[in-house]
């Protein structure tokens, strides 16, 4: 489990391709404080167990299901990323809780300039838009953010300087492919629901 609070940006160092998958090494410093072998770190907000690490960088793979779900199989080597380790039961959720389980992908359609803020407008899939709700929560990339509008296949989010300087977010560029994960909260109420029906 996670807050949607990116703890740092980190950078893909290697990819290396395994039968079975992808295994990313990561170069990163405030994670890999209390990190171990089976910790869970949301790269781009895809929740992955750590496999290896030492001082500077730390090892995860990708299975297929992850490549098929997210947006994992297009990185490269040099592309930096969102990094959050798992909460601790002790501490503040500064965003919402997020799963680090990527529900698919969402482009982004248009970047516009709104005051301080810039304005964004993504695209995703029609079957998910139900759970995207105006001042409601998504996590895109890892990132808690409160969506501004809505319609049948797309919502926009304002992003604001802070969120632009200390995330991936200054590397954004319409067409350019995000992980998305909507608020789990809508999909329990709509199951607990259906099952009264």
């Amino acid at each position: 489990m996670f807050s949607g609070i990116v703890e740092e940006v980190g950078t893909i160092k290697t990819i290396k391709q395994r039968p079975g998958g992808i295994t990313f090494t990561i170069r990163a410093q405030q994670v890999l404080d209390d990190t171990q072998i089976g910790a869970s770190i949301a790269v781009n907000g895809a929740c992955l167990t750590v496999v290896r690490c030492d001082a500077a960088t730390f090892d995860v793979e990708v299975a297929p299901e992850t490549l098929r779900k997210t947006s994992l199989d297009q990185y490269q080597e040099g592309d930096v990323v969102n990094l959050e380790r798992s909460l601790l039961a002790n501490g503040r959720v500064g965003g919402h809780f997020v799963q680090g389980h990527v529900d698919s992908t969402a482009e982004i359609v248009a970047m516009q300039a709104d005051g301080e803020g810039m304005m964004t407008t993504f695209r995703a899939p029609t079957a998910l838009m139900r759970y995207v709700v105006p001042k409601g929560y998504v996590a895109l990339d890892g990132m808690s953010l409160t969506v501004v509008d809505t319609g049948p296949d797309w919502f926009t989010i304002s992003l604001i300087p802070h969120t632009r300087a200390v995330t991936i977010v200054g590397h954004y560029s319409p067409g350019q492919q995000v992980n998305l994960e909507v608020d789990i909260l809508g999909k329990y109420v709509e199951k607990l629901l259906a099952s009264r029906a």
